[in-house]
């Protein structure tokens, strides 16, 4: 899953040009002395009684959206990238916008981000990663857009050299910025509707709304001034195509479209902005809104079950529990293994996968004409969470809060590789910067075994984009990324994501760093 940083665009301008311009070469030939992490992890169980057997995936035939049946790909066998550069993005500062007294929009500390940017394009950096706000843009009445920051900000990084990754960001990060009282809120007319209707955001069993991103539930709801959330989402998709149509496709090259919190395709299951959810708690289930409470009601009686339908599971724990405490990550007649279980998590896994297929849908049609002439070069991409924790279990709990049906028995991001494929997109993975042995053993970690599965239902069938969860500027951090990145045993990624411009990454001891490390993935040394 992807956490709030702190980052802030460079001030210090007279002490920042020179560790610029007069950075010291560290080569990365010599490769750090350490065991190699891109080993494929196995899961090893926690159930009580007996031992259980990881299972070879399969594809997740959902009884909501069957994969198998609907993939029909654009392209069933991607070009190989072996040996190509990998391109290097570099993610715009988190407080580089700010509201100005007037109410609008404004670039912070212009001078600053001109010399930075500069300083980037030097070091061989091929783009900036743009978030691209439905709270900065559409934010007092719907349809009213308002691009000008953006039009400003895409000439000043155009005029730098540089290309553009462009991230449609349909949530709010108010909730994860580390003060809380600055970051981008949901458009201020959606927030008014939202004060008088809390069931347009997720809710949890005990009834705490999560205000960063719309419900799924309401993908289909006229609730928005006579539009639904996806009509929402898709107006705002066009608008943007439409001004920057001469943009797209030869300065942006790449479009990731918001499906979830922090970007990501997942419930949040895991807030940790507002002191509910720590880490490695296993997360709740976010479906109790009326929306989705009337959604999963309907599929229970479609089943045949309609006591199935008046709550999510009541044994699941709380935020905070630990898998081995729940009864339902665990063995028994009530468990994830049930048939009330199954039901369950196909339904919840199901809707979100239905979720990412409607809006992508909706972005590959926009973008359709300018990923078919041959003069552009654009791509669509998804953002899934990196959740590794306790993935070294059967049920992967913290996974299953989260809206991916992936367990030892049963593979979940077949279904979603299945989506992309469909609608040629890109899937945007995190933690390319970690290993197992990153996070204490009894947490059963496993970024390498859940990057490992990503990389094994990818193969052939979609590209990735690689990038990194947590800051490192050091060494090692930086050469497991490369690494990462160019995989012995899997395509390279697309590109990759640097999180994030601050005034950190150009102090002369993390620069020294960083620039190696851009001009290695640039030539692959």
């Amino acid at each position: 899953m992807a956490m709030a940083d702190n980052g802030r665009v460079v001030c210090k301008c007279t002490a920042a040009r020179r560790s610029f311009f007069c950075f010291r070469e560290v080569s990365f030939d010599d490769k750090p002395n350490r065991r190699n992490h891109l080993r494929n992890v196995s899961a090893v169980p926690v159930f009580k009684n007996g031992i259980f057997t990881r299972c070879s995936p399969s594809v997740a035939g959902n009884s909501i959206l069957s994969m198998d049946a609907r993939e029909n790909p654009r392209s069933s066998i991607l070009p190989s990238s072996r040996d190509k550069r990998i391109p290097i993005y570099v993610m715009m500062p988190v407080d580089a916008f700010c509201i100005d007294g007037s109410g609008r929009p404004r670039i912070r500390k212009i001078k600053a981000l001109t010399v930075a940017l500069k300083a980037l394009k030097l070091a061989g950096v091929h783009g900036i990663a743009v978030e691209v706000w439905w709270g900065i843009v559409e934010r007092f009445s719907p349809l009213a857009y308002d691009w000008s920051l953006y039009e400003e900000l895409f000439k000043l990084i155009s005029e730098s050299g540089l290309k553009l990754h462009v991230a449609l960001s349909f949530h709010s990060n108010v909730n994860s910025s580390s003060s809380r009282k600055g970051g981008v809120s949901l458009p201020l007319w959606i927030v008014e509707i939202g004060d008088q209707n809390k069931h347009i955001y997720y809710r949890d069993q005990n009834g705490y709304s999560n205000d960063d991103y719309l419900t799924l539930g309401v993908d289909h709801v006229p609730l928005f001034c006579g539009r639904t959330a996806l009509q929402c989402y898709e107006d705002f998709m066009s608008n943007f195509a439409k001004k920057f149509e001469s943009f797209i496709g030869t300065v942006i090259e790449e479009i990731s479209v918001g499906l979830g919190p922090s970007g990501e395709l997942r419930y949040p299951a895991h807030p940790f902005g507002d002191g509910r959810w720590k880490f490695p708690g296993i997360g709740e289930f976010q479906c109790y809104d009326k929306y989705m409470m009337d959604d999963l009601k309907m599929a229970a009686r479609k089943e045949g079950k309609p006591q199935w339908g008046e709550r999510g599971p009541q044994n699941a724990g709380c935020y905070n529990s630990l898998p081995s405490e729940v009864p339902f990550f665990e063995e028994g007649e009530e468990s994830f293994l049930s048939d009330y279980g199954c039901f369950f998590l196909e339904w919840y896994s199901g809707r979100l996968l239905r979720h990412a297929d409607d809006i992508l849908a909706k972005a590959a049609n926009i973008l359709k004409k300018y990923q078919e002439n041959k003069q552009t070069n654009i791509l669509l991409a998804a953002k899934i969470g990196g959740i590794y924790w306790w993935y070294q279990t059967v049920s992967h709990p913290a996974e299953l809060t989260a809206g991916y049906y992936n367990t030892a028995l049963r593979d979940g991001y077949d279904p979603v590789a299945s989506i992309l494929s469909r609608h040629g997109a890109a899937l945007h993975v995190s933690c390319l910067e970690m290993t197992d042995g990153d996070n204490p053993a009894s947490y059963l970690c496993s970024p390498e075994g859940l990057l490992q599965q990503i990389w094994t239902v990818s193969k052939k069938r979609i590209h990735l984009i690689g990038r990194n969860t947590h800051e490192r500027f050091d060494r090692v951090g930086l050469w497991q990324i490369h690494a990462n990145c160019y995989h012995s045993q899997a395509e390279p990624v697309r590109s990759f994501t640097y999180f994030r411009m601050n005034d950190k990454i150009f102090r002369a001891e993390n620069w020294n760093n960083f620039v190696p490390f851009v001009r290695k993935m640039s030539t692959n040394w």
